[in-house]
C-alpha cells in the first residue's frame, strides 16, 4: 500500500512539474509572438517624429556626410524634399557642387557644402567646418560617411592604412562631427543625430573585424550619448543597418533583404524614435525586413550560431573575391 501512495505521489509530483514546464514553455512563446507583432506594427503601422520638431520648413539645416554617393545622397535629397537646408560633406567638391546646385533648384531651399577627406582626420578641415557650421542652426546632423575592408580579411593579413581608414572616418569622424554640432543642439533644446550604424556590430563579423568592431563601438556610444542627450532636447538614433544596394556594399540589385537607397533612407526618416526590430536603446531596424531579421538574431539560435554563420558567410565572400581578382590580374597580364 505503501509503494502504491508513493507512486501515486510521485506521479502527481511529475504532473505538476509537466504543467509547471509547460505554463513556463507557453508563457515564453506568447512572449516571442507579442515582441514579433510588435516589430510589425511599427514597421508597417507606426509614425516616426515628424521631421518639423527638428526644424523642416523652419529654417532649420541638416548636416549630412558622406553626401555625395549611395544613402548619404538619398538623405540629402529626402530632408531637402521636407525643407530643410542642407549642408554636404565628403570628399569631392565638384560632387557637391552638382548637388548642391540639384538640391536648390529642385526644392528651393538653401545649401552650403564642404570638401574633405575623412581618412586624413585634419584637424584643420574639421576647424573650417566648425567655422561653416556655427552661424547656422543645425537641428539634424546624418553621420553616414563611412568605410570597410575591401575584400573579407584575416585581421592579421589586413593592411594598417585600411585599419586606420576604418577607424578615422567610422569612429573619429562621427565623434568629431557630433562634437560640432551637439552644443548648440543642446543650447536650444533640440536636434536629432543619426548614425549609421550596421549588423555587423550587432553581431561579429569574422574576417571584417575591425569593421565589425566600429559598427558595435558605433552602436554603443550611441546609447551612451544617447541617455545623456535625451533630457537635454536632443534625439539620438543608430540605425542598425543590413544590406543596401551601394558602393560599398557592391551590391548592384535589390531584393527583399538589399532595398535601394531611397526606400531605406524613407524607412529611416520615417520612423525616427521607434524601434522597429531593434532591442537596444537608441536604434531603430526601420526597413521591414531588416527589422525582421534583427529580431530573428535576437530571438532564434544562439549569438554564437549567428557568428558561426556570419564566419562561413565571409569565408564564401572571400573566396569569390580572390578568384575574381585572379582573373583581372590575368586578363591584364594578357593585354
Amino acid at each position: 500500500m505503501d509503494k502504491i501512495v508513493q507512486f501515486v505521489q510521485k506521479s502527481e509530483h511529475n504532473a505538476t512539474a509537466v504543467a509547471i514546464f509547460g505554463a513556463i514553455g507557453v508563457a515564453v512563446v506568447a512572449l516571442k509572438a507579442l515582441s514579433f507583432l510588435k516589430v510589425l506594427v511599427d514597421v508597417f503601422l507606426r509614425s516616426g517624429i515628424n521631421l518639423k520638431k527638428y526644424g523642416a520648413g523652419r529654417g532649420g539645416w541638416a548636416v549630412i556626410t558622406g553626401a555625395t554617393d549611395g544613402i548619404g545622397k538619398e538623405f540629402a535629397f529626402q530632408l531637402a524634399s521636407k525643407k530643410l537646408n542642407i549642408v554636404l560633406v565628403s570628399r569631392t567638391e565638384s560632387k557637391l557642387k552638382a548637388i548642391s546646385e540639384e538640391l536648390e533648384q529642385k526644392y528651393s531651399i538653401e545649401t552650403k557644402y564642404y570638401a574633405m577627406d575623412f581618412a586624413k582626420g585634419a584637424d584643420e578641415d574639421y576647424q573650417g567646418l566648425q567655422q561653416l557650421l556655427t552661424p547656422l542652426e543645425v537641428t539634424v546632423l546624418v553621420n553616414n560617411v563611412g568605410t570597410n575592408h575591401d575584400i573579407p580579411t584575416p585581421f592579421e593579413q589586413e593592411s594598417d592604412k585600411v585599419l586606420k581608414d576604418i577607424i578615422e572616418i567610422n569612429i573619429n569622424a562621427a565623434m568629431k562631427m557630433t562634437k560640432i554640432v551637439v552644443p548648440q543642439m543642446v543650447s536650444r533644446k533640440n536636434g536629432l543625430i543619426i548614425n549609421l550604424g550596421s549588423f555587423a556590430g550587432l553581431v561579429p563579423t569574422p574576417f571584417l573585424s575591425v569593421y565589425s568592431g566600429s559598427k558595435a563601438f558605433l552602436s554603443s556610444w550611441s546609447q551612451a550619448i544617447g541617455a545623456e542627450l535625451a533630457p537635454k532636447g536632443v534625439h539620438v538614433q543608430n540605425v542598425n543597418t543590413y544590406f543596401v544596394v551601394s558602393a560599398m556594399s557592391k551590391i548592384r540589385r535589390a531584393n527583399l533583404l538589399i532595398p535601394m537607397p531611397k526606400p531605406y533612407v524613407k524607412s529611416v526618416l520615417g520612423q525616427i524614435g521607434i524601434p522597429g526590430g531593434a532591442s537596444t536603446p537608441n536604434t531603430s531596424t526601420p526597413f521591414y525586413s531588416h527589422a525582421i531579421a534583427n529580431w530573428a538574431i535576437d530571438n532564434i539560435f544562439s549569438r554564437g550560431y549567428w557568428v558561426n554563420h556570419n564566419y562561413n558567410l565571409q569565408v564564401d565572400i572571400r573566396k569569390r573575391a580572390l578568384k575574381k581578382r585572379e582573373r583581372e590580374a590575368a586578363a591584364a597580364k594578357s593585354q
